[in-house]
């Protein structure tokens, strides 16, 4: 799909998936026509939900290989567990960063304090492609509350790098490749001026409309810009959130497939094959886990 107007722009719509309890997903990426943004391999949009916690909107227990996962919560709060031993309480505004290498598991679930009490889920979750040179390091996690992540706020905008540098800012998160994710928020009628981030970028708004070059971009849909100029901009009447993602593209062609990604698919088969046979790590006090999906022979992203 294309934008209207002088620059050719790739509109991606995604597609939503119930996790169970009215708990939608949006996938953005992968698509048949992109398949990544730089080194971001996967795109989900969580929510929002607004209703009661309960345990159908718990993520059991899965694996993963050669990826690294962002997750990012706007409102809500969810109970992270993974096999590095990290137990950590997910809240808005921070930045939590789990590497899979050569594997780890986890689960995501509901805290138990939410459980029949009102809640309001929303949030992001992101996986990038390691390096080659990292695909097989030890799993960690990496919890960056939001006290720790600058917010420059002038001129109608409030701009949070979330990782990497950009707009004078530098994230605390390290990864092993370039990478960009930022957090961009405009009052109604106020405009930024994008300089050149990045080599690939994609701009999403998770609530409302916002404007590029001064074409409008409806909310829930991801814009993959050409590297000319761009200006962002909000509605008159309405304030913009806006999420940026890109970096450099991975330093190889990646298969993917489940929870997995790797540069070599023969690594993805014996993961499968792992997690069936029970041979990855556990987790203390997780029973419950998801079966892997069927395997069936991949063609690279």
């Amino acid at each position: 799909m294309t934008h209207p107007g002088s620059r050719p722009w790739a509109l991606l719509q995604g597609h939503e998936k119930d996790l169970g309890g009215g708990f939608l997903v949006r996938r953005l990426i992968p698509q048949a026509q992109h398949r990544q943004v730089g080194p971001f391999v996967f795109f989900d949009h969580m929510g929002p939900l607004e209703g009661v916690g309960q345990r159908e909107h718990d993520v059991r227990l899965h694996p993963h290989i050669g990826l690294a996962t962002l997750t990012y919560l706007f409102q809500g709060a969810m109970m992270h567990r993974d096999s590095t031993g990290a137990v950590q309480r997910i809240e808005p505004g921070a930045v939590n960063l789990m590497v899979a290498g050569s594997g780890v598991v986890h689960s995501e679930r509901t805290p138990e304090d939410l459980i029949g009490q009102p809640i309001d889920s929303h949030g992001l979750q992101l996986w990038l492609a390691l390096p080659q040179s990292h695909e097989e390091v030890d799993a960690s996690f990496t919890h960056i509350p939001a006290s720790q992540l600058v917010r420059s706020t002038e001129r109608g905008t409030g701009i949070r790098v979330l990782v990497g540098e950009a707009f004078g800012q530098t994230s605390p998160v390290a990864l092993p490749m370039h990478t960009l994710y930022v957090d961009i928020t405009l009052e109604p009628g106020t405009s930024l001026q994008l300089p050149r981030l990045a080599d690939e970028i994609a701009l999403y708004a998770p609530a409302s409309a916002f404007q590029l070059n001064r074409h409008t971009v409806p909310a829930r849909t991801m814009v993959l810009p050409d590297s000319g100029a761009l200006q962002l901009s909000a509605p008159v009447d309405a304030a913009a959130h806006i999420l940026i993602v890109g970096g450099e593209p991975p330093d190889a062609p990646r298969y993917l497939w489940w929870n997995f990604v790797s540069s070599r698919r023969e690594r993805i088969e014996q993961a499968v094959a792992d997690w069936e046979a029970g041979r990855f790590p556990l987790v203390a006090g997780e029973t419950e886990r998801i079966p892997a999906s069927p395997w069936r022979p991949l063609k690279a992203l």
